[in-house]
C-alpha cells in the first residue's frame, strides 16, 4: 500500500490572514507550539507562508514594527504545497527540492493540513532512512560533508 499525505499530516492547522499583523502571528504560534502558519485569503487560499525564521530576519533584524507590519511585508510567497493524495515519496521529493520542512496541504486551493518533517519522522509507517534522506536534502548535509 502507498502512503498518502493524509495518512501523516496534521489536519489542525491555524491560518493567518495577509493583514494581520507579525505580533498577530507570533502570539498563534506560540499559542499553538508551531514554527509556521500558512498565510490564507478570505477564501482559504494559501498565499504565503510565514516561519518563526521570517519574522526573525525579515521582521525583527529589518526594524519592523511588529505591532503594525502586516505578514504580507515577511511571509514567502512562492509556497510549495501537495494535496491530501499525494504520495509521502512524492511530499519527500517536494520538500528536498525545496528544501523546505513543512508543506501547506490543500484541496480544491484551501487549507485542509501541513505536513511536516515531525509528521513523516513521528510515523511508523515512513522509514527512518527515507525521513533521514530527506532532512539530508533540506539542509544540504550532504554537500557540506563532502567539502
Amino acid at each position: 500500500m502507498i502512503m498518502k499525505v493524509k495518512d501523516c499530516m496534521c489536519q489542525e492547522v491555524a491560518c493567518v490572514n495577509p493583514n494581520n499583523t507579525i505580533k498577530d502571528c507570533a502570539t498563534i504560534m506560540s499559542d499553538k507550539h508551531v514554527g509556521c502558519i500558512p498565510v490564507c485569503d478570505n477564501t482559504q487560499n494559501v498565499v504565503g507562508l510565514v516561519t518563526d525564521r521570517d519574522i526573525i530576519l525579515r521582521g525583527i533584524a529589518c526594524n519592523k514594527d511588529v505591532n503594525t507590519t502586516p505578514v504580507s511585508d515577511i511571509m514567502t510567497t512562492k509556497v510549495c504545497c501537495c494535496n491530501p493524495n499525494t504520495d509521502i515519496t512524492e511530499a519527500e521529493r517536494l520538500m528536498s527540492e525545496n528544501q523546505v520542512k513543512r508543506i501547506p496541504v490543500v484541496d480544491n486551493n484551501k487549507i485542509v493540513g501541513i505536513l511536516t518533517l515531525g509528521d513523516l519522522s513521528a510515523n511508523t509507517q515512513v522509514s527512518d532512512k527515507s525521513v533521514s534522506d530527506t532532512l539530508n536534502n533540506i539542509c544540504g548535509c550532504d554537500e557540506k560533508n563532502a567539502e
